[in-house]
């Protein structure tokens, strides 16, 4: 039975691990949360505001604010305060380090970073 280029892609794009779909669609489901884990991965022990942070990875700081308080409502980064500031650093639940690590290891793959664009995309419409 033929199918539908649709219903073809879908099928291809689909087959990414369970947990890492799943933290694709509910928590790095743009291209700054994106750019965000890997900086906190890459970066673990950093704890900063967002216009230190948005400073590092090159983003505008009221760009990226909203997606790190989105981060740490999700659990992916800690959301504590300083002198009236937000400071933000990466989850310290083992769980959640391992899925951030286990994902930035997964981006190395090629194939797997067409599919994680393919995601993020589809969560943007």
């Amino acid at each position: 039975m033929p199918t539908t280029t649709g219903s073809a892609s879908r099928g291809v794009m689909d087959d990414i691990e369970p947990s890492l779909l799943e933290f694709l669609r509910k928590k790095v489901n743009s291209f700054v949360k994106w750019d965000l884990v890997r900086f906190f991965h890459d970066n673990p022990h950093a704890a900063d505001t967002a216009e230190n942070i948005a400073r590092y990875i090159g983003r505008d700081a009221r760009t990226i604010a909203s997606e790190l308080d989105e981060l740490a409502e999700t659990g992916v980064l800690e959301r504590s305060s300083a002198a009236g500031h937000a400071i933000y650093s990466l989850a310290s639940d083992r769980a959640m380090r391992d899925l951030v690590g286990g994902f930035v290891r997964a981006c190395d793959d090629r194939q797997f970073r067409v599919k994680a664009i393919y995601h993020v995309m589809r969560s943007m419409r």
